[in-house]
């Protein structure tokens, strides 16, 4: 994957803050919120995995969103834990093009998973009869199949087009890890033309998303008028869950891609919800508002 036009060979990353008091305290938020993670979500895959009550495509869905939220988290927090005791915090353009590519990978795959997902609790609401029929066992695993293709092809696709582009300096990107919008704006020549790309491709992918999922979502609610009260409570608690995970992994998307590469103050801020906070709460969502999830975790 190394760009052959680039005299980069390393790219010094300037972390969230040069305090070192900061970066201390930052170290120990972060390392907490990764081990919470790892807890978190490797505890959900073991217990939907064992527990054969939870063996629904609900849950087989679920499971496939904490193994992507381990994966996702992987990505950038150990090497920003790492860097806060590094005075440098370098990282060599081979290691940075395939952080870019994991984590595009990741992320592309969750925002599909998400709308999946939300189709899935479109077909149990709305049409409870045919569920079993239409989110059958092999229609599960297709799907699973289809979004991971999806998130790959994404990946290379948008990595392909910042390898190409060639890289002279300078060699400093103001975030805590290596992504594409950041990337870019170290190459030496005009970059207008893969912004328009970038913007036509995660951009694209998120907002479109995010109108299908509000949409089903909307439907749902619709429909949720109908049904007693019980089963609606049930029904508006688990859909709350997962419009609550929509908002704030898509929010991030559609914030950095949807725009012309240039630094915000926000945009840190963001990324540390993107990287960080996000795939701790959705265990913690998913969870502590499921009675299945939580009595599963007693038993286990």
């Amino acid at each position: 994957l190394l760009n052959q036009t680039s005299s980069i060979t390393y790219i010094r990353l300037r972390g969230l803050s040069v305090n070192q008091k900061v970066q201390m305290a930052v170290f120990a938020m972060f390392l907490t919120f990764y081990v919470l993670t790892l807890i978190g979500n490797i505890l959900i895959v073991i217990t939907i995995t064992y527990d054969r009550w939870l063996h629904t495509p609900m849950y087989f869905f679920l499971s496939n969103l904490s193994f992507i939220d381990v994966c996702h988290s992987t990505v950038t927090v150990p090497k920003m834990l790492i860097d806060t005791w590094s005075e440098e915090k370098l990282v060599s353009f081979d290691a940075c093009v395939t952080q870019m590519f994991f984590l595009h990978l990741f992320a592309c795959t969750e925002i599909f998973l998400l709308t999946i997902m939300a189709y899935d609790r479109y077909v149990a609401i709305c049409k409870p009869l045919q569920y079993m029929t239409v989110m059958n066992w092999k229609v599960c695993v297709l799907l699973a199949v289809a979004l991971w293709t999806g998130g790959t092809i994404h990946s290379i696709a948008l990595t392909s087009l910042t390898i190409k582009l060639p890289y002279c300096g300078p060699d400093e990107i103001d975030n805590f890890f290596c992504d594409v919008p950041q990337v870019i704006k170290l190459a030496c020549t005009d970059t207008h033309i893969i912004e328009i790309l970038i913007i036509s491709n995660s951009g694209l992918i998120s907002v479109v998303c995010f109108v299908v999922l509000v949409v089903s979502y909307a439907v749902i609610l619709v429909s949720l008028r109908q049904q007693l009260s019980e089963g609606r409570r049930k029904a508006l608690s688990t859909c709350a869950a997962h419009l609550t995970v929509v908002t704030l992994f898509l929010g991030h998307c559609i914030f950095i891609y949807s725009r012309p590469s240039t630094s915000l103050p926000e945009d840190k801020v963001v990324a540390v919800f993107f990287t960080a906070v996000t795939p701790l709460l959705n265990p913690i969502i998913y969870t502590l508002r499921n009675e299945d999830m939580k009595n599963a975790l007693n038993k286990l």
